[in-house]
Order: structure tokens, then sequence, then C-alpha cells
């Protein structure tokens, strides 16, 4: 078995490593068995938006238009994206905003924006550590202080792309996502993520989960229209459906079409090993979702493995540390769990966080006994334990 890993795959060797243990996998759903014209999706959603009326009667020509794209963390068509906003609106002054929340300045080599867009676009690589670029806009009921790029407050209309798929504490990702925290200030940001210890901050939970509700709670604070275009991601990673319009009713409707696409159950295992594919695990930071994807299937005593490459590093120790799993995925295990990361990166610096590095996968079932379940695309799937 071959499990996603990284630039390439991780052997498993199941007849030899798992030789006489109680072994289920877990798999993503069918994905649905056509995958669309990503354009026509797109062009037919821009033109029937739910909520807002069609681009070109919100702004008229001349106007200032901000959109937003990911950074390179998320596997997006950010090129068909803006196309397609560029064929409803082809006549007013583009603003490309990339979002990249706390994460840093972008690659922007490594995003494939078309060309003809970014020569005659004003580029903005959101960096949420200068204060001098953003502007407060108020705060939550939360608690959470709202501070943006000036980009979403100097402008005639903001418009938010991205890609549902399921978000670990966020229910899904994309939606306003994209503005905030895409564009927000990185203090700002860590006190939203705080609500990923709440019961309801869970992946597929969008109703009454209150990490989402902060967030449109923000972007509900900023003073230009805004608008949505979303791609519905399956589990093959390609997008089948797309919504468009108002950013909090096109993201609902989108997430209710894209949770049976992710939505599976699992047994509860002694030891439990999961992996997924770039750019998840392209750093630790980013795989931590692999582990609170799974954490529910983890018997008391038992150990999480994440299988995952880790190219680019662990990023900030202390963020990765405190706000990714203190916070967000220690809570979620059993008692007595342990973490292990199986990884290209040294031990010595895997031994500076909050897991434990391991050789390799055999070495960790030779140390844990019991049932085993894999899980090879942890960071995708809802999963629920069938026991």
């Amino acid at each position: 078995m071959l499990l996603p890993y990284g630039r390439a795959g991780y052997p498993l060797d199941l007849e030899h490593d798992l030789a006489g243990r109680v072994v289920h996998v877990v798999t993503p759903p069918a994905a649905p068995a056509v995958v669309p014209d990503l354009a026509t999706l797109l062009d037919e959603a821009l033109r029937a938006p739910l909520g807002r009326p069609p681009l070109a009667q919100l702004v008229s020509a001349g106007a200032r238009v901000t959109v937003i794209v990911s950074d390179a963390t998320r596997r997006e068509p950010r090129a068909a994206f803006l196309r397609a906003l560029r064929r409803e609106l082809p006549a007013v002054q583009w603003t490309i905003a990339i979002a990249t929340g706390t994460h840093g300045p972008a690659d922007l080599a490594a995003l494939a924006l078309p060309a003809e867009l970014v020569r005659e676009a004003r580029i903005v690589n959101h960096d949420g550590h200068r204060p001098d670029e953003l502007v407060g806009l108020g705060t939550t009921s939360r608690g959470t202080p709202v501070r943006v790029h000036r980009c979403v407050v100097e402008t005639d209309l903001v418009i938010a792309t991205g890609c549902i798929r399921p978000h670990y504490f966020a229910g899904f990702g994309a939606g306003v996502k994209a503005i905030f925290p895409g564009l927000g200030e990185a203090a700002a940001i860590r006190i939203n993520h705080r609500l990923k210890t709440e019961l309801r901050a869970r992946a597929g939970i969008v109703d009454d989960n209150p990490c989402r509700l902060d967030l449109e709670e923000a972007v509900a604070l900023v003073p230009a229209p805004t608008f949505l275009l979303d791609g519905v991601c399956a589990p093959d990673g390609e997008i089948h459906a797309a919504v468009a319009g108002d950013p909090v009713l096109a993201f609902r409707h989108g997430a209710d079409r894209a949770r049976p696409w992710f939505a599976v159950r699992g047994p509860r295992a002694s030891v439990v090993i999961a992996s997924d594919t770039l750019p998840v695990t392209r750093s630790l930071y980013q795989a931590a979702k692999i582990a609170s994807a799974v954490a529910p299937l983890v018997e008391p005593g038992g150990a999480l493995v994440m299988v995952a490459e880790c190219a680019d590093g662990v990023e900030p120790l202390g963020t990765v540390n405190e706000a990714i799993f203190r916070i967000g995925v220690l809570p979620r295990l059993a008692n007595g769990v342990t973490i292990y990361l199986v990884s290209g990166l040294p031990a010595a610096i895997v031994e500076r966080t909050l897991v434990t590095p391991a050789a390799s996968v055999a070495a960790v079932l030779a140390a844990h006994g019991g049932a085993v379940t894999i899980v090879p695309y942890a960071s995708q799937l809802i999963i629920e334990p069938t026991s």
C-alpha cells in the first residue's frame, strides 16, 4: 500500500508490518463520476448568483474591484476563477489580493496567475504582520478585533474565491475565510482561532460553529459590497459544482452540496495511521489537519501516526506548538494518546514540537499492539467513529 506522503508516496507493507493485526482502511466516498467543465460551471454560477444581483449590476465600467485568491497552501484553480470573473467584468480596475492569513507573503510564481491579468492588475501579496497595511473595522461579539488589508476597504467591490472542502475547525474552507482570516491581521486571526476549542468547531459543521460565525460577523463589518465565487470540491480534488453570490448564503449552499461527498465512518483503533497529499503534507503546520481529522478514532493510550514528508519544515515553532497542537489537536484526543510523526525532518527538530519523531511506521507498530485504522486522505474527510 502506498500512502500519500509528499513529493513521493510512503510504502506500507500490509502483509509484513501488519501481519496478524485487525486492519481497516478508511477511504473517501466515491466522487461523482463525471468532472464537469470548470469554465462552464463558473460561468453558470456567476449568471445565477444566490442572494446577490449578477456582477454586472453591482459595479459599472471603471470600478475598483478586489478579487481574493488563495496562496499555495490551498490547491485551487486561481487562474480559472480570475478568467471567469474577467469574462463577467471586462472593464474594471482589478486588484488581485493573495489571501495568506498568518502564513506571510506568498511565492507569486507558485500561484500560476494568468499573465494577461497580472499585467493589468494591482497585486497585493498580503502580510498580516504589517500594521501599516491594515485597517481596523471594529470587534466581533466574541471579542475578535477585525483588522484587514486596506484593499478590501478602498474598493467598490470585494470578490472572495476559494474551494469548499472540509476544514478541521471552521467546518469547511472558503466562503468568507478568503477575506478574514485571509486578508486579516495575524494577531487578530489567532484570537479567532482560539474558538477551535469549542465543541462545534469541527469539520463539516457550519451551523452554530462559533469559529465560522465569528468570521462571518467579522466580514460583515467590511464597508464595501462583497461577493463570492467558490468551487465545490469532491475528494478527488476536482471541482464538481460552483456557487456564487452572497458570501454566507452561497457558501452554505455549497457546503450542503459538499458534505455527503466527504462524510465517512471508521472504527476506533489502538493505532491510527493517517496521511494526505500535498499541499497538506508540506509542513507540520499544515499536516496538523491530519491529526485533528482522525483524533476521534484513536483509543485511549493509543498511537496516532502522522505520515507527512514536511519538506518545508515545521513552520513557526511557537505557533505550531501552542496555537495548532496544544489548542487544536490535543484536546480532541483520548487520554494517553501519543502523536508520532513519520517525516523527512531530523528527529532533533521534531523533538522541539509536541509530537514524537518516529523512524518509520513499522517502528511505531512494533511498539503498539492492537487493531489498526489507516486513513490515507485524512484532512479531506469528515470522520465519525463507528464504535
